[in-house]
Formats: structure tokens, sequence, C-alpha cells
């Protein structure tokens, strides 16, 4: 399998986004959020089209758009702070208007078809690149904000009045889930996303005892899924994105009715 130079880019870039999602992921759950990565995925295939029209690589475009909708979510969601659901519907519903309107100048189909369930197998030494080197953001600005992300994560009154700056830190987390949705679009797929930060997290709370142990859980629960998905899908020949997102769904069952059991 991995004699194929086009499996071992995806092996890497499955490696990156099994780090990067659960970094994002858990704190998106614990602060219930989890509908944002389907807001901003809806938003990434905008950007897409927006790269296919005007010859961009559109994982950089998406990466801005989803940006800029992780912006906007943060600006909204202080004129509702007692619901923070609406603020992600309202740009989930401008996300998937603005990515229906703008697909239809994408030109060639496919292309932006394959952002849709994932183009992992399609990746580009430089697609490959830009993967890594977002991915590498991601995870050192996690590790330099791990406190800051832990104490806004269980307690945001708290943390201000501690003297954290609450709001530049909730504007760079959503930054980090803009750019982490951006580039699992391209990999995993736009519509399997929002999926994909779930599942690695919600095995991880039938087992962890600590935010940072749920962190690492859903790490290891991440790499299970993408890889043992990528290596089934290849010798299955199914399609990846959806794969991984069905081994993690088989995974949670059998976790339901072992672990789940004993913790009812």
């Amino acid at each position: 399998m991995l004699r194929y130079d086009f499996m071992q880019y995806a092996f890497v870039a499955a490696i990156f986004i099994a780090i990067i999602i659960p970094l994002m992921g858990t704190v998106i759950v614990l602060r219930r959020l989890s509908t944002i990565g389907e807001a901003l995925s809806h938003t990434s295939l905008a950007g897409v089209a927006v790269g296919l029209v005007f010859g961009f690589n559109p994982t950089l475009t998406a990466a801005v758009l989803s940006i800029l909708a992780s912006l906007a979510i943060n600006v909204v969601r202080r004129y509702y702070p007692k619901y923070a659901e609406i603020s992600v519907n309202i740009v989930l519903s401008a996300g998937i208007g603005l990515a229906a309107i703008l697909s239809g100048f994408a030109g060639n189909s496919a292309n932006f078809n394959s952002y849709l369930f994932g183009s992992i197998l399609v990746l580009s030494k430089e697609d490959l690149l830009i993967v890594a080197v977002l991915s590498v953001l991601v995870i050192g600005a996690s590790i330099l904000l791990y406190r800051p992300l832990f104490s806004i994560t269980f307690d945001e009154e708290n943390a201000r009045l501690s003297g954290l700056s609450v709001n530049a830190i909730n504007a760079v987390f959503s930054v980090l889930t803009a750019v982490t949705v951006s580039v699992a679009a391209g990999t995993v797929g736009a519509l399997i996303v929002s999926s994909f930060i779930v599942l690695p997290v919600a095995c991880s709370l039938l087992v962890a005892k600590s935010y940072k142990s749920c962190i690492l859980y859903s790490m290891a629960f991440g790499g299970i899924f993408s890889l043992g998905g990528l290596i089934a899908s290849f010798y299955l020949d199914l399609k990846p994105g959806g794969t991984m997102t069905l081994t993690g769904v088989a995974v949670l069952l059998i976790m339901l009715l072992t672990v789940g059991k004993k913790n009812r």
C-alpha cells in the first residue's frame, strides 16, 4: 500500500488530521458548540469555489473564508450570550447560501464535488505542504493557549474575572478552528468534518478522567479512525472520508455497548 506516493501523502495528511481535529474538537464539544464544524465546513465550500473560479489554491481560499466565518460567529455570539447556537446557525445559513451560489461558477464540478466527501487520495506535494504548515500552526498555538482554553472552556466568566482576555482568546480559538476545518474539508470532506470533530471526543468522554486525558484519548481515537479508515478504504475500494467516519461510528457503538453500560 505504501509503495504508492498518493498513499504516502494520504497517510501523512491523516496523521495531521488525527492530531488537530481533536485539539479543537475537545474544546468545541465541551463548550457545546459542536455545530460550529458544520457551519465552517459549509463556508469552506464557498472558499473552495472561490479558489476554483479565480485559480487560487482551494485549501487556502477555504481557510480565509472559514476564518472570516469563525470571527463572525464570535461577534454575533456577543449579541446572544445565552444562546450561542444561534450565532452558529446564522453563519451556517450564510455559508450554505454562498456555497450554493458560488458552486455554479466553479466550472469543473468534479473538482468541487471532490471537496464534498474529501480528496485525501489525490493530494499533491503542494497540498500536503499546506496541510502540514497549517497543522503545525494549529498545534503550536494550541500548546501555547492550553491553560487559557482550559479556563474559558469550563468557566468563561471566572476566566474573565481572573484577568484573561476572553474575547481575544475566543477570537484566536475561532481562527484555529476555522483553519482546522478548512484543512479537514479538503481531506476528509466538507460534509464529513462535523462528524469527525464529534466522534473522537464522544469516544474519549466515555473513558477520560480529565481535560488533558480527554484530548489525548481523542487524538488516539482520531488516529484509529483516520488511519484505520484509510487502510480499509484502500483494500475495500471505498471512499476514504466515508470509511473513516463509519469506522468512528462503529468504534463508538462498541464502546457504548461495553464501556457505556458500565458508566450508567
